[in-house]
């Protein structure tokens, strides 16, 4: 059992760690063909004819069955909304580009000059379905439309939803949208960074920092101004909706309570209370530390001091080294006093531009003493140093309780001046545009089905009809498990491990424990039922009796034989007759007695036995 054990053991951790190698290499390969995205965006051009000639050969090549086509309808508002927007429409005649400028940034990147497109995705499953494209790459982008009527923060909820698809993936840029405040002043011409917002929410990414953005700006009451409010940070991983260049639908829901829902293809992934899951709190604090209190001079926060009444123990000695050589060593025998460790290189030459009034007298290079080889050791033999059993080192007074300790100081609570309590966060400033304004390092960012409302249903339904759509597409013209698992086989041939390991390990264990093992134990198995069973060397035993027992009779017999015919052929004398029958009868008196000791034995045996296989006694 414990070889068996061993053995499962052993598998287990085998095929443990050749799943974290694969993890790790497709890890690896992963970032690699990220890292590779640009350069192979950059050599594009150069790879025509190549490209050219693959797709001659994919030509070629049979082509696998059609996926079962989904036929695409725009999606039309149903209910109650304040913007619905498919693009469908093929222009961009409701929407309005920035012609605003920077502040504060050199002039050739201040421009919002980076173009917007209206178009298919490019791996598109549904033909005629079009969404908003960023095209530039390392430009500012600002783009903004109208609601059908402003959003007011009253008894309803808002439903904020919209699709993105990173087609080329993602390096560094954002894909939020802002909804813009309604002011006196909001001009869409000029939409810049610094436009007044009520809330920003949406995916950014920067290097390896995966964000999904929901930021609302608060206004203090006591003073007006506004205040930015983070939510914190997802719990999931976000990293698969960034890199997969699928289409995924972003959803925010806030609702008059105070609580809100982050959701990701009709998934929670962040949830929370605006009074009390954002950064920096809504709220200030009741009570904040007094900025004019200061530390008293005589102020003591040393938990432990030195012991003043200490003194240093006489034959305390400071001065004794930490290290002594070691008096017990002996110079090993064949030690090379006189010949050094090092020597000069007999073979090296002096190069022939070496100039000794600018570079020295010249040197050849040190090598090892070939006479050392075979020696213990060459040069001056020195003692090896040992710990010094007296060091001590530094005599330093031990430390005590300070009696004086007064803790660690702390100013003195004042009531907050500026201290107000909003128990409706939801309650934010009107928003009447939505916009966005985005820098990007990667192009062709694929945006669609805007859609803002406060009935969950009428946004359900719009989801279903855009987004529903596209991933029935999506699933449709994905290969299946099997072949996917191939594929990936085939470009990471390390994966057949896995495979193997996953189809033997079950098949090896069940042959382990099912088809191998001890026979049962007879004994063992007779103890746990009441099953009588054969006592196999009582019976030996009581076989050996009875031939013992014939022997004895037989041996008798002759011996009656022999007394007949002894008497039938010489008469003997009454005395010595007497005496033969004397010794006869001592011999079966013993024989009697060595029955009895036998009977006795059997008798023992018979009783330790289970009463169900009892046998009477032989007389």
């Amino acid at each position: 059992m414990e070889l068996k054990v061993r053995l499962c053991v052993l598998l287990l951790a085998l095929s443990w760690c050749v799943t974290l190698m694969g993890e790790v290499r497709a890890q690896e390969e992963t970032d690699d063909s990220e890292l590779d995205v640009e350069d192979e965006v950059g050599d594009m051009g150069e790879d025509l004819d190549l490209d050219t000639e693959a797709e001659e050969e994919q030509e070629k090549a049979p082509t696998p069955p059609p996926a079962p086509a989904v036929t695409y309808k725009a999606p039309e508002p149903m209910g109650e909304h304040y913007f619905a927007e498919s693009f469908d429409k093929g222009t961009l005649d409701d929407w309005v580009l920035s012609k605003a400028k920077k502040d504060d940034i050199d002039e050739d990147i201040a421009k919002y000059d980076g173009k917007w497109e209206v178009e298919e995705l490019k791996d598109n499953k549904l033909p005629g379905d079009k969404g908003l494209v960023l095209k530039s790459r390392a430009k500012h982008h600002a783009i903004s439309a109208l609601l059908l009527r402003p959003f007011t923060f009253d008894t309803k909820p808002l439903i904020v939803q919209y699709e993105v698809n990173f087609q080329s993936g993602i390096d560094c840029g954002g894909a939020y949208v802002k909804l813009l405040s309604q002011t006196p002043d909001l001009d869409l011409d000029q939409f810049v960074d610094k436009t007044p917002y009520t809330i920003m929410f949406g995916p950014d990414k920067c290097g390896e920092d995966y964000k999904l953005h929901f930021i609302f700006r608060h206004k203090n009451p006591k003073t007006g101004e506004y205040e930015e409010k983070h939510a914190k940070k997802p719990d999931s991983d976000l990293r698969t909706y960034y890199t997969d260049k699928k289409t995924h639908l972003y959803s925010l829901v806030l609702n008059p309570d105070n609580s809100f829902e982050i959701l990701i293809d009709n998934t929670v992934v962040n949830s929370g209370n605006l009074l009390n899951d954002m950064t920096p709190p809504v709220n200030p604090p009741a009570e904040i530390e007094d900025p004019d209190d200061h530390k008293p001079e005589d102020w003591d926060e040393r938990p432990k001091i030195q012991d003043p009444d200490a003194v240093k123990p006489e034959d305390w000695d400071e001065d004794a080294p930490a290290k002594i050589p070691d008096e017990d060593a002996v110079k090993p025998d064949g030690w090379l006093d006189d010949e050094p460790e090092y020597i000069g290189d007999p073979d090296a030459l002096k190069p022939e531009d070496w100039d000794e009034d600018m570079d020295g007298e010249w040197e050849a290079p040190q090598i090892p003493n070939p006479a050392c080889e075979s020696a213990p050791g060459c040069g001056k033999w020195e003692r090896p140093m040992i710990d010094n059993p007296n060091y001590k080192g530094k005599w330093k007074p031990p430390m005590i309780d300070n009696p004086n300790y007064q803790g660690v100081w702390k100013p003195r609570k004042i009531p907050n001046p500026d201290y107000f309590e909003d128990l409706h966060p939801f309650r934010m400033t009107p928003f009447s545009a939505i916009g966005l304004e985005l820098w990007s390092m990667s192009s062709d960012i694929f945006f669609d089905n805007f859609f803002i409302t406060s009935d969950r249903n009428t946004a359900e339904k719009w989801a279903n009809d855009g987004w529903g759509l596209k991933k029935a597409a999506e699933g449709a013209a994905e290969p299946g498990l099997v072949s996917n698992m191939i594929t990936a086989a085939e470009e990471r041939p390390w994966l057949w491990v896995i495979y193997v390991l996953t189809v033997a390990l079950p098949l090896v264990l069940f042959i382990v424990f099912c088809c191998t093992g001890k026979k049962p134990d007879t004994a063992a198995s007779y103890k746990k039922t009441d099953e009588p069973q054969p006592d196999v060397k009582e019976e030996e035993e009581e076989k050996a009796d009875e031939e013992e027992e014939e022997g004895e009779e037989a041996k008798g017999e002759e011996q009656t034989e022999e007394k007949n015919s002894d008497a039938e052929e010489s008469p003997e004398e009454p005395a010595a007759k007497e005496e033969e029958e004397a010794e006869t009868k001592e011999e079966d008196d013993d024989d009697d007695d060595d029955d009895d000791k036998t009977d006795e034995k059997q008798e023992e045996d018979v009783l330790r036995r289970s009463p169900r296989n009892r046998k009477p006694r032989k007389d």
